[in-house]
Order: C-alpha cells, then structure tokens, then sequence
C-alpha cells in the first residue's frame, strides 16, 4: 500500500534510540483522502491500538480530528521524527479480524475503491455508532495490586474481616453475578439500601467502571432445533455427499447446484450446514429478495435454533445486536442480503448463496462489489466450500462449471416425481383490435383464474412495474409527461392521483392538461402494479387478494406478514413484482399468470434476453409444488423470442447455448472482464467534453486487442439533474488494465462540477 505521512509543524523530539523502536500506525479515512497514512503511537496508547481499531487521528494544517481506521502497525524509522501523534483509540477490540482486513483489501483493489471506502460498507453504521447501546456506570470487586507489598494483603484482609453482614452480603452478591452490576441493580439483588455499597466504595474494596450496555434485553428467542428433514432422493444425496467430503476435508471447492424449481435445493444446503453445525462451526446463507428471508429464517430456525439475520429493514440496533451475537459465536447460521457475506463469523464452514443469478447481488454503490465474487475469495481464504444454487445459473456460474473451475450437480427432477407446470402462452399481438380481451388480463388468463380459485387453489399474477399507469401522453401534441430532473416517464399512480419518477421520487398531481401546449384530454397507458390490482377487484370481487411491490411493503414485517397470509389461504391472488417470482414454496398455488413477459426484454442491456428468461422459468417454479398440479400462463407480443420460448419449454440448456453462443460473437463477459465509466455533469456539453477527454486516455492506455466503446449517452441519459455519458471497456487482460484504470484516475482531476465513477463488472447497463 503507498503511504504518505502528514507532518507536525513542529516535531516530537525523542532520543535516537527510541526512534527504531517506536511504533507506527498506517491508518486509512473513510471519506476525503485515498491512501494510507503513517501516525506515531504516544506511550499511553500502544496496548490499546491494534489493527481493526478505528482511531482519531490530526490531518492537514490544521490538525482537524478525523476518524481512522488502523491497517497496519509497524516499527518507526528516521521519518518518525515529522510523524504526528494519534489522538485517541475509538474501540476498546478490533471491530475487524486479520481475515476480513485482508478480505477488504482485496475488494478496494478488485473494485478500484478506496480501502477506506471498503471498510465502511463492511462495518455497518449500527456497528460503529454502537446503535441501542448506551454508557452505564457499573460496580466491580478491585482487583488486588500483585505488585504492592505484602502488608496491602493484610490491611485487605482485615478490612473484610470487619464488614457488616449487608457488606458481605454485598461483596457476594457483586462476586457471583454473571454480568456486571449498576449501583441500583446491586441494591435489588442483595436486597439493601445504598448504605452498604457506598461503605464498601469508601474501603476501595469495590470500585466504579463506565461500560457500554444494550438499552433492553434482547435476548435470542429462538426456537429449540428440530432436526428432522425429508428423505432426499437419488440426486439431492449424490450432491450432498460431494458438498459434505469438502466440508469434513476442510477444502475450498465451489460448487453450482443446478436443480430445477421444486428440485429440493433448500434441503441440500440444510443438510449441509447440519454438517458444518456438528463440527461446531457456522454458515452464511446468502439470500437475493428480503421477501424471501423470513420464509428462509423460519425453514432454518426450525433445524437448528440460533439463527442471526442481517438485511436492510433491520434497524441499527437490530443490526448492531445481530452483529454481537455472531461474533460471539451465538448463532449457527447467518442469513441475509449482499452485505451478510461480511458477517464476522468466528469459525466459518460454509457459504450458501441461493438463487446465485440475482442481479440484486450486486451493490449499486460504491463499493460496487458482486457478492457471488467476494463470497468465492472468502470461501477460498478461509478454505471452506460455497455453494451457487439455481434453477437459472447465470451464464458466467455455468460457463465456470462447464470449464471446470466449479463443480456441478444436477438436480434435473423435482421432489417426490411432481411434474413441472405446463405452460402456455398468449400471443397479444393477435389480440389487438379485438374483443377477446380487454385490460390486463386475456380472457384465457380470466378462466384460468377463476377455475383455481373455484378449485381451491391460489394463484399468483406477475406484473414487473409499479404504478398505475406507466405513460401520461398529450393526444393533441403527443408530448410525454417526463420527469425534469431525469429522462424517464413519470408513473401514474391513481391511490394519490400522483405522477411520480421512480428514480428521484419527483412528483407531481396527476395532469389534466398537457404541459408544453396546455391542451386538456391526456392519455394515460400502460399497466401497472396498481392497475392490475384494480381490475382484480373488478373481476373477482369476492375474492382476497394482496399486492406486493415496493409500494406496499414498506414496512418493517411487511413482507413476513404478507406471505403468512398468502401461506395460510387468506389470500387467493398474490399480484406483484419479480419480489414474488423467485424462492418461494407454496404447495396450494395452481397458477401463475405472467401478465407481460416483455417488460425487460428490449432494454440497452445485453443481460435483457438472461433476465427475462430467469424471471419467467423463477416464477412458473411456483406453481405444481402439490399434488394439485400447476398450470403456468404467458402473455407476450413475442412468444418466439428465444428467452420467452426457452421459458416455456423449462429448457435451461438449450437458452444458454444459444445465448452463450451470441456472448462469444459479441465478446461479452464471460469471455471478457468489463469495465464500465460513468461520467455525470450538471454541465452536457462540459461534462462531454471531459467523458471524451477520458476515452482518449482510456485508448491511449491500452493494449490495441482491448474493446473501447463511447463516450455516448447513457440510456438513462439525465438522472436526478445530472447528465450521464458512459464509456465501456471490454478486455482478456483484466489485470493488466485495471492497473491502467488506476494509474490514468490517479493522474486524472475531474472538474468540481463533474463525477465519475468506475463499475467493474456492471450488471445494470442503464
């Protein structure tokens, strides 16, 4: 790592012999500077500054306090004499382990981001702000001085020799408590007034410290286990059997579980981590949707009792707690979004990333890390297998096992014999025109609705937009009601007669007017989430339905709530967005109904055709989990696009050939590393001019073989006030440029008005 030094005006004057053995501390901030830093440690702080520590530390001339975290810790040299002193120690322990520092500075150097950066998004902010905890003063027994002399022993022993029986009563209390105790909590286990305890706080035979304490007793409430699972058939024991051999020989492997929808996936990775649990280590279960977690928490809290969770809808304080229990080895299995795979697991086993092709995997913001990525360098650190589960492996987890740098396991049948759902597809562009069908639903799509709920099963309807309306259009000038601030539609949302941009929250009253002529008469098209509840209760008015898409789930429980009540048949139609298309099992649902499978397939995105096809195979896998059987019904304006027809055929394979097929002809990861340049302005024409400046570089850097697209303009071109042009680069060399990227941006200044950033792997192209 370079380090830079921050020099005292002034500097400390130590004698020559000190200096070789002065300690020094390389520091990083979170925010402002990039680099590590060299700080003396002063005598009084050398037992309490250790590597994980976050530390307050003088910058610039001024000798503002900032706070840092300690990397490194090594032995002074000559420079030590110009080194400035750190100011104090924030954490009584490393808030981060040997392993996950050495993890973090893998991601800041992958992912070219600041290893400060880094260590922010690892930590969270209930971790460093202590978040439900509060300063107590507490009472302990002073601890006798082992260097004073022996006559200290003696006056000890007489002064407890003279003690009333309250005092002792006192001393024996605070002696055999398992925790520590304030002055009022003494005073009710040893049933006294305070008389006693300020006596024995006079003698110096107890003694006050301050500690850091939760507000309430949060104690785990978990379930005792219940360790009884299905019989697995043929292909869940084979796969288990390969997992287990890596789990018990300790070895990394990363394994890609391919099963189909039904297949028993969860079964196997239960299994598996009951083996890791027998060993006496943990697991860390990586789930995509928060929808998704409470189903997952229950299935595993049934098997084995202690299970930490940690996703976004935790407040700090829940987050903070979570976070001590498992680093007190508390818990058996952890379960959680992206950001669980930074949990500080003491003794790590194994690490389960189920439905492994999520984009949702993916951090959207700085540090842009892929949690599939850094899940295999941990994994391979710390030598314990990972698992990669799904119906719809993504093309580069496929394209790895297929070469062999995974192992497969096919689980191609689904449990117990059940069939896969028969799907049928409606082709609306025969529709058009017609009377056949009127709103969101076909006719087709209406029967088949009412023929489940009639023969008491349950249905679940996909629609992947929000909103009532997605377009608000003038019918006199054909002007489209934009958002100001970015290049995207506003939605139509009819609860509030709102038009609102999903991507600033801008919002505006519903128009009834154009804008730009002022004529009156808007057309407002397309369907949404809200349209579609709309007209489910238009059409089956008797029946419980429940919507759920971020508009309604907004809540903390929300998502557990509704799903208990789709689970329990209080609810016959779930409708929502793709948080219901993936990872759910629900043995009574006998149809699925895709209202438009188009919605993603035609965006600038050359991942478009692979997400359509797993949100379309992912949500007929929730349907035919029961003896009832599952029906599966389409709605598109291109039954025979690959994606589209591949899905209706539950033909994986036969999709990824195909499309591996176009990647290679195009170069596309997996047969390139990418990285993606974002550059944003205020200023179009300024901020232009520098994405062109930067592509210059960019060529002039690389090796001729490399692929160098743009500058052009993102297709969200505009986005909250500012002007996006991006720039894309295609490369076998992934290395060797990534050390270019950092040398043309360490060499390169942005005006103040312009902001870029680098996306190493992108996932979202818009």
């Amino acid at each position: 790592m370079p380090q830079k030094s921050l020099f005292e005006n002034a500097p400390p004057q130590w004698e020559d012999d000190d200096i070789a053995s002065r300690l020094v501390a390389t520091v990083v901030f979170a925010t402002g500077v990039n680099g590590g830093f060299d700080y003396t440690i002063p005598d009084k702080l050398v037992d309490a500054v250790e590597v994980g520590t976050r530390v307050m530390v003088p910058l610039g001339a001024g000798n503002r306090l900032v706070l840092a975290y300690c990397v490194e810790l090594s032995r002074g040299g000559a420079v030590i004499r110009k080194l400035k002193p750190i100011t104090s120690v924030v954490d009584p322990h490393p808030l981060l382990s040997p392993s996950m520092l050495k993890l973090a500075q893998w991601i800041a150097n992958y992912y070219i981001t600041p290893l400060g950066q880094v260590l922010e998004s690892v930590l969270p902010a209930g971790v460093r702000g202590n978040a439900g905890t509060r300063l107590t003063t507490v009472l302990f027994i002073t601890e006798p001085d082992n260097n004073a002399a022996n006559n200290t022993d003696t006056k000890v022993t007489e002064l407890i020799e003279s003690l009333t029986d309250k005092q002792r009563q006192v001393l024996d209390a605070l002696r055999y408590s398992s925790e520590p105790l304030t002055s009022v909590e003494l005073q009710k286990t040893a049933h006294c007034s305070s008389a006693p305890i300020q006596a024995l706080l006079r003698l110096g035979l107890i003694s006050r410290r301050t500690i850091r304490r939760r507000n309430t007793d949060t104690a785990d409430q978990s379930p005792p286990p219940t360790l009884q699972g299905h019989t697995l058939n043929h292909e869940q024991q084979n796969a288990l059997n390969k997992i287990a051999a890596a789990i018990k020989s300790r070895r990394h492997e990363t394994f890609l579980l391919h099963g189909v929808t039904g297949s028993g996936k969860t079964e196997v990775y239960i299994r598996a981590i009951d083996e890791v649990v027998h060993g006496g280590r943990q697991a860390i279960v990586l789930v995509p949707e928060i929808s998704l977690t409470p189903q997952t928490v229950s299935r595993f809290r049934d098997r084995f009792g202690k299970v930490a969770v940690l996703h976004s809808h935790l407040s700090d304080a829940q987050r903070h707690h979570e976070w001590t229990r498992i680093v007190s080895g508390d818990v058996n299995v952890v379960v959680g979004a992206r950001s669980a795979i930074f949990a500080p697991v003491p003794n790590l086993g194994l690490i389960v990333i189920d439905e492994e092709h999520e984009g949702s995997f993916k951090q959207e913001t700085a540090p842009r890390y892929h949690a599939r990525t850094v899940a295999r360098v941990r994994a391979g650190d710390e030598k314990v297998p990972l698992i990669l589960g799904s119906a719809t492996p993504s093309l580069e987890s496929w394209y790895h096992a297929k070469r062999g740098k995974y192992t497969l396991l096919s689980m191609p049948r689904r449990v117990r014999n059940l069939v896969l759902p028969a799907v049928d597809t409606i082709d609306l562009r025969n529709e058009i025109g017609t009377k056949t069908s009127s709103g969101a639903i076909h006719r087709k799509l209406h029967e088949a609705i009412k023929r489940a709920i009639d023969d008491g099963g349950q249905v679940i309807l996909l629609l992947n937009r929000r909103g009532f309306n997605t377009q608000i259009q003038c019918q006199s000038c054909g002007e489209v009601v934009y958002c100001p601030d970015c290049n995207v539609a506003l939605t139509h949302h009819r609860e509030r007669e709102i038009a609102v941009c999903h991507y600033c929250d801008y919002q505006i009253p519903s128009p009834d007017k154009c804008p730009k002529c002022g004529m009156p008469g808007m057309r407002y098209s397309g369907f949404g989430t809200q349209r579609l509840e709309h007209e489910i209760k238009l059409r089956f008015p008797d029946i419980p339905f429940l919507r759920m898409d971020t508009d309604t789930m907004r809540s903390p429980g929300s998502h557990e709530r509704a799903l208990t009540a789709f689970r329990e048949g209080n609810v016959k139609i779930l409708l929502g967005t793709q948080m219901i298309a993936k990872g759910l099992d629900f043995p009574n649902v006998t149809l699925v109904g895709v209202i438009n499978a188009d919605t993603a397939l035609h965006l600038p995105d050359f991942r478009a055709s692979e997400r359509t096809f797993h949100l379309i195979t992912q949500v007929a896998g929730r349907t035919g989990r029961g003896d009832k059987g599952g029906q599966v019904i389409v709605q598109t304006f291109q039954p025979n696009n690959p994606a589209i027809a591949y899905a209706a055929n539950h033909d994986y394979k036969g999709f990824v050939n195909e499309e591996v097929t176009l990647r290679q002809t195009l170069g596309y990861p997996p047969f390139s590393a990418m990285f993606r340049f974002v550059i944003r302005g205020t200023d179009e024409i300024k901020t232009f001019g520098f994405a062109k400046q930067f592509a210059v570089q960019l060529r002039n850097a690389m090796e001729k073989n490399n692929k160098i697209s743009g500058p052009a303009p993102a297709p969200l071109s505009k986005l909250r006030t500012f002007y996006r042009f991006h720039i894309q680069l295609q490369t076998k060399q992934q290395e060797q440029a990534r050390q270019q990227i950092k040398k043309i941006m360490s060499e390169t200044k942005p005006p103040n008005e312009i902001q870029w950033i680098v996306d190493v792997d992108p996932i979202d192209m818009l």
